[in-house]
């Protein structure tokens, strides 16, 4: 099921909608890792309103794919965002 009711954010979603996400993350995932062997992780992302940097408001997650040493300190992942908490 994918969810047919609009939301300005992920977080609006009623349990039902949310678990129909998570299921379509772990299938994109399953399908893009089965297509490229380089990926070896992945990041998640879900913005909540403007303050936390949504420009397009309707529910929508981000599946990232990362691979080993795509990026020099890959600590913290999303929390790169905010620069005080890169390096913990």
């Amino acid at each position: 099921m994918i969810p047919r009711r609009h939301g300005a954010d992920g977080l609006e979603l009623h349990q039902p909608e949310w678990n129909a996400v998570v299921e379509l993350l772990k299938l994109r995932r399953e399908q893009l890792s089965a297509q490229d062997a380089t990926i070896s992780r992945w990041n998640v992302g879900l913005n909540s309103g403007e303050a936390a940097g949504q420009t397009v408001f309707h529910a929508h997650w981000h599946l990232i794919p990362r691979r080993e040493g795509d990026c020099q300190q890959p600590r913290g992942g999303v929390r790169g965002v905010i620069p005080s908490r890169r390096v913990y």
